[in-house]
Order: C-alpha cells, then structure tokens, then sequence
C-alpha cells in the first residue's frame, strides 16, 4: 500500500500521466508535420497547370519532369521534396531491395528509377510498408492533413491526393491533386471509391518543418 492507494493503481496513475505527456508532445509535431506537407503540395496549384503521363527518362536521384506539368503522383513526390524527402530514391531503392512485395502490373523485369515512384500502386505500397496505414472510412474526421488517399477512379486507373487542413461547407476535407488539369486543391474525397488511407510523416519532415516555425 502506498498511503491508501494500493501501489499496482499509483504505477497505473504514474503510467497513464506519463502516455499523456508523450502525446501532448507528439500530436503537435504530428499536425505540424501534415500541415507542412500540405503547405509544399498547395505551393503548385497554379505551377503544375498540366497533366501529361508520358514516359521520360530522368535523372536520379533528384530527377523530375518540367513543373508545368505531370500526373497526381509528381503532387506527392514535389511536396516531400521540398523537405529534402526524395520519393523517388526511397522508392526506388525499396523497391530493389524488395522487389518481390511490389506489384507487377507493368511487366518489368528490374526496377526503372525514372518510373518507379510516378505509379500509384508503388508510392501506396512504399507508405503501407514505411508509413501508417489508416483504416479507409466514410467519416470525413477520420482524414487530417497531409494524409495520403488512393483512387480507383471510374474508368479503373489508380489516383493519389493529399488531404488538405481545408473543408467544403459540408466539412470534408478538401483534396490537393492533379487528375488532368494541372494541381487543384477540389472536393474529391468521397467522390471515387477509395482503395487507401495513409500517413507518412517521416522524421526528416518533422524536423525541417519546425525550422520553418
């Protein structure tokens, strides 16, 4: 006994103290991070005024085809890059070190940097595998922002956005994308079946986004 409390309930008061000092900590820097990345994403809504889903051979690491223009994965790779995030390194690399786990829809034999991370189905796999996977729902809370949502969208091809801090006068979150005429931050989220939920704030991007604070 400890005064007139058993001691397993104060260990468990102590316990329960400490979990919400960590969480008073780490939800902060969470939002930060996801407000962050929805900063970078929304800087190319007018840039990014195209979609062109064609092929190019591109540098690496680092490569990218013109601003002007490219496809809703480019959205995601373009706001981590801001933070020093390449996308298409650390796909790319997973990838090659984990080929077998990555979908094989495209008929190659190796992994193609100048592609890799521009698919749909490989930036989903890479953050399932590097990120938190969130349970798909129909309840608008359930997404904050920065997270990451997956598409089929009705003639069957694969689409990505990033949710944003911004809501429709219903309240669902807005979507930061590029389906075909460039970036737009629109009111998409439940307007395609959605195939995926994520979150994938590595620690690099919580530190680069409290040197901006």
């Amino acid at each position: 006994m400890v005064g007139k409390e058993p001691l397993l309930t104060v260990l468990f008061k102590l316990f329960l103290a400490g979990l919400f000092v960590v969480l008073a900590v780490i939800q902060p820097a969470f939002a930060q991070s996801g407000q962050c990345l929805v900063d970078a994403a929304r800087q190319q809504i007018g840039v990014t005024r195209l979609y062109n889903s064609r092929y190019v051979a591109l540098a690496y690491p680092g490569g990218d085809v013109p601003m002007d223009r490219g496809v809703c994965t480019d959205v995601i790779v373009r706001a981590y890059r801001q933070f020093g995030i390449d996308l298409q390194q650390l796909v790319h690399e997973d990838i090659r070190r984990h080929w077998s786990v990555y979908p094989k829809l495209w008929k190659l034999t190796r992994p193609d940097p100048s592609i890799d991370h521009r698919r749909v189905p490989n930036q989903a796999k890479f953050f399932a595998r590097q990120g938190q996977v969130v349970p798909v729902s129909a309840d608008s809370g359930a997404y904050l922002p920065g997270d990451l949502v997956t598409w089929r969208l009705p003639i069957g091809v694969p689409h990505i956005g990033i949710v944003s801090e911004r809501r429709s006068e219903a309240g669902t979150p807005l979507v930061i994308h590029n389906i075909g005429a460039g970036t737009v931050e629109e009111n998409i989220l439940f307007s395609f079946t959605i195939t995926g939920h994520y979150r994938y704030f590595p620690q690099r991007l919580a530190e680069a986004c409290k040197g901006l604070k």
